[in-house]
């Protein structure tokens, strides 16, 4: 198995600031004229699935969850942190709306960039539009990734998944706190609540994890690895 490919998926771990670094001045002032901050509280809305997308979102600031809306249950696709785009899916001709929806995990501040001025920029600067095109291509892969998790792994290799992803991508502490639900771990993981709990209190008793009201720490992140990728 490609390793890539079981590693953990909740989010995509790549710079994204690095691409406005590629603008001149000139084009900055441009980009600069014509995007705002907005400031969303926790579990608010940011993007609606289906609906207009006259801008690209770049999360400034806090944590949201990218997914998409199903009758009876939701599919989260990734975990957006500070300084990354979550809505580069809009930029391609042809499309006018977001493909999926963007909500708040707690208080933050997004970037919305006029969605016109967006695809100007990478029109004119080659060096832009690759940088765009290196994040789409990654998150592709991170999409592939996540379906792999929840179509191939078993259960606990799915929430081991998770856990890695929260430590060492989202969070990138040893010890975190846990903003997010249980429900929302069991969106990410294809798996009830229940079983998310229970495996859980296993990872607990084996030493593995250690939970401290919402705060987690991860004790054996090599053991954890090995669940994610074989378990």
């Amino acid at each position: 198995m490609n390793k890539d490919i079981g590693a953990p998926s909740c989010i995509v771990n790549t710079s994204h600031f690095n691409c406005f670094e590629t603008l001149s001045e000139e084009e900055t002032a441009i980009l600069d004229a014509n995007k705002r901050d907005v400031s969303f509280k926790k579990g608010e809305m940011i993007a609606k699935q289906g609906s207009f997308a006259s801008h690209v979102i770049f999360l400034k600031k806090g944590l949201v969850k990218v997914y998409l809306e199903g009758h009876q249950k939701d599919l989260i696709l990734k975990i957006v942190p500070d300084n990354h785009f979550v809505s580069l899916s809009s930029v391609f001709d042809g499309n006018d709306s977001f493909i999926y929806s963007v909500s708040t995990y707690v208080n933050s501040t997004a970037t919305l960039i006029s969605i016109d001025v967006f695809k100007q920029l990478m029109r004119k600067n080659a060096r832009f539009a690759t940088q765009v095109i290196n994040l789409l291509n990654s998150n592709t892969a991170q999409i592939y990734g996540r379906f792999y998790c929840i179509s191939r792994k078993q259960s606990h290799g799915r929430v081991a998944d998770i856990i890695l992803c929260l430590a060492e991508n989202v969070f990138k502490a040893q010890s975190f706190n846990l903003k997010i639900s249980r429900n929302d771990l069991a969106d990410l993981t294809g798996l009830s609540a229940e079983s998310v709990i229970r495996i859980f209190k296993e990872f607990r008793e084996e030493k593995l994890i250690e939970v401290d009201g919402k705060t987690i720490t991860v004790h054996e992140f090599e053991r954890l690895k090995e669940i994610s990728l074989y378990g």
